[in-house]
């Protein structure tokens, strides 16, 4: 799946980094604590929240993460999106709540690999 599929799949509006929408993805998590995606996720492509901060940012760019998808409609500022731009991180949004957001990519194909370990 490539993030222009994720993008179809939301029905999503893509705000910034439009050259990574023929990027493959392979999984995703969907969390609104940081701390959480930083302690259990790995390998992730996509990071669904709801939680609208450069923070989200900053940690999508330390888990090496190609695009953010922010949920519930809610639009990023110009200071996400200039972090964004500068990390070269897809910033897309949807309407979607985040438990139907996440649904609709794993009834896709496109996986989780959240670990407690």
């Amino acid at each position: 799946m490539t993030v222009n599929d994720v993008k179809i799949i939301l029905n999503a509006k893509v705000w910034c980094c439009e050259s990574k929408l023929s990027a493959e993805v392979h999984s995703a998590c969907g969390s609104d604590m940081m701390s959480d995606v930083l302690a259990f996720v790995k390998d992730q492509s996509v990071l669904l929240s709801g939680l609208i901060n450069p923070q989200v940012i900053r940690t999508a760019e330390m888990m090496d993460m190609l695009c953010v998808i922010f949920v519930r409609g809610k639009q990023p500022d110009e200071t996400i999106l200039a972090l964004a731009k500068e990390k070269e991180i897809c910033i897309i949004t949807t309407a979607h709540p985040m438990f139907t957001a996440c649904g609709l990519l794993y009834q896709h194909g496109l996986k989780g690999g959240c670990s407690a370990e």
